[in-house]
């Protein structure tokens, strides 16, 4: 059983992700935080196998809060709604496993938690400095996003066999 904590300011969100990964046979969330600060306090009290974190959250940001707990055994994912220029860097070298967009859908981000947890790194690509790219820890596998899979599929459907 995967154990998870999932730290969001939104409540909603928060709520909505938990219900989630709660259908997930595998997964079980063990703790809600509603900021960075809390989110440290709970994988300290609580050991998850992983922490799924906002990137921006009150008191403490989730890159800040996942440098708190590189000593840690958990692995850190982050949620973002978009990218912003140098937080790929800084996830890298906070040792962050996955930084993710929230538009994905929920079973991308359950097969990204077995990844992360069997050894893989996962980073959505549109997320990536490219300017600015350090040479990530392998294994690195890098998600497409849903329109890029679909419109490769549209495409691979489109041409003729043989």
């Amino acid at each position: 059983m995967i154990r998870i904590v999932i730290a969001e300011d939104q409540a909603l969100l928060l709520g909505a992700i938990a219900s989630l990964l709660d259908l997930e046979e595998d997964m079980d969330v063990v703790g809600l935080a509603k900021n960075g600060e809390e989110a440290v306090r709970l994988v300290n009290l609580v050991k998850p196998d992983v922490c799924i974190m906002d990137m921006e959250m009150p008191r403490k940001t989730g890159i800040e809060a996942a440098e708190e707990l590189k000593h840690l055994q958990c692995k850190v994912i982050i949620l973002t709604t978009f990218a912003r220029n140098g937080y790929y860097k800084r996830v890298i070298e906070a040792d962050i496993s996955g930084y993710l967009l929230k538009d994905s859908p929920g079973e991308e981000l359950a097969g990204s938690i077995r990844s992360i947890m069997s050894g893989s790194r996962i980073y959505t690509p549109e997320l990536m400095d490219q300017e600015d790219i350090p040479e990530a820890p392998p294994p690195l596998t890098a998600m497409k996003s849903v329109k890029t899979y679909f419109s490769t599929l549209k495409d691979k459907i489109k041409m003729p066999a043989g």
